[in-house]
């Protein structure tokens, strides 16, 4: 009589850890299981049949994800005239396969290991997705699929866009073997990817003013991050004859791109925050990933723009957020381009990273200087600016009490 293997599984008769054996043969080289037969190959048989052959049809349907039924064959066969039960698995083209009460954590995908079933490893699980999704973070299936939607459906509302399955099929948030995404997740409550804020006194990292971590679906995460910036983003009020003219920190527009640019062009496969640091002088937006490959910053800065996320980025253009592809960085320099003091782009191999100049500061600074270059000393700072006044004030003074 034949053994146990890596495609052969023997059952004395029906059990729950059945469908365990069926999804490991589909997430490996299939395999046959035969019920009704001993652990040491001894031919038992089967009392009912059709019975035996309905449960395992229906724990196949009920408890396994994705869909196996179309690569799952049962049959009864007769072995030392008795009946058994094979079951015939082909390996899965949709893996990882799961129970569906366990999701696709290690306690629910389940592998062959020799002769015995055992859960998956963490990186067994990521190489079955990558296997099956290719290298598209936004295609691959999400390891959580209990997702929930309530936040980006009030967004696609608010917008005037449908929300519905057909629409988050279209968009690619369900995929062809009817799961959800990682885009999905990134648009999802449940998402864990997050926006780290800070607000630091002076320009340097010493001293921490203000800080606040965002999580949850990516829409929510850009209109609260936007929030949040908009309300250190000062207004500075000059007067020209009798008209008024107030003057932001920094230009609106640019930090709504520099935003768009960190949320849309973010490598999701890392699971490190977007940071957003905001000084007395600056704003820099770091966000992991860095050029997508065979791009170089000159390209960027000239308006070229290869998406990292294509889907994500076409979800955005569709609820108006962005305009045209590549035009981000273009805009941004656009907002300063009467200002003295530029805005910053760096990159590495692994992060990307937008400086915005404080333009009011950067145009008090630029007072003082000018004042310096017709006063009688040169490049003091502000606060000696202030002393010099102080003290010349001072003088006056005691000049007119010496009158007296």
């Amino acid at each position: 009589m034949f053994v146990e293997n890596k495609t052969t599984e023997f059952k004395r008769e029906y059990v729950e850890n059945i469908k365990n054996t069926i999804v490991a043969f589909a997430n490996c080289d299939g395999g046959i299981l035969y019920i009704g037969v001993d652990d040491d190959g001894t031919v038992y048989g089967v009392d009912d049949v059709d019975d035996t052959m309905l449960r395992v049809t229906n724990a196949i349907r009920d408890a396994v994800r994705p869909d196996l039924t179309m690569f799952v064959e049962c049959r009864n066969d007769v072995i030392d005239e008795k009946s058994i039960v094979c079951v015939t698995v082909q390996r899965g083209t949709a893996r990882p396969y799961y129970l569906r009460g366990k999701g696709i954590r290690p306690e629910g995908v389940y592998v062959r290991q020799g002769a015995s079933t055992v859960p998956a490893t963490d990186a067994a699980i990521s190489n079955m997705i990558k296997e099956t999704s290719g290298d598209s973070y936004e295609e691959a299936r999400s390891l959580d699929q209990n997702l929930t939607f309530h936040k980006a459906g009030d967004f696609f509302k608010k917008r005037k866009v449908e929300f519905e399955k057909p629409q988050m099929r279209t968009l690619h948030l369900i995929g062809e073997d009817d799961m959800y995404t990682n885009l999905a997740f990134l648009l999802s409550e449940q998402c864990t990817h997050t926006i780290k804020l800070a607000v630091f006194e002076g320009s340097k990292k010493s001293v921490f003013k203000d800080r606040r971590e965002l999580s949850g679906s990516l829409l929510e995460q850009l209109e609260e991050a936007f929030a949040f910036i908009d309300r250190y983003n000062r207004t500075r009020a000059e007067f020209s004859g009798l008209d008024r003219l107030d003057m932001r920190d920094y230009p609106p527009e640019a930090i709504r791109e520099a935003l768009l640019n960190a949320i849309v062009h973010r490598d999701y496969s890392f699971s490190s925050s977007a940071l957003i640091s905001i000084f007395e002088d600056r704003i820099e937006f770091v966000t992991i990933g860095g050029l997508v490959k065979g791009i170089t910053l000159e390209d960027v800065r000239l308006g070229v723009s290869v998406l990292r996320n294509q889907y994500l980025a076409n979800i955005f253009y569709r609820l108006r957020l962005i305009e045209a592809y590549g035009t981000g960085i273009l805009k941004i320099n656009e907002c300063y381009e009467d200002q003295v003091v530029k805005p910053v782009i760096e990159t590495t191999d692994n992060a990307f990273k937008i400086t915005l100049p404080n333009t009011n500061f950067h145009a008090e600074e630029q007072k003082v200087v000018n004042h310096s270059k017709t006063g009688s000393s040169i490049g003091v700072t502000k606060k000696e600016e202030r002393m010099n006044v102080d003290t010349e004030l001072y003088h006056s003074k005691g000049l007119l009490f010496a009158a007296m």
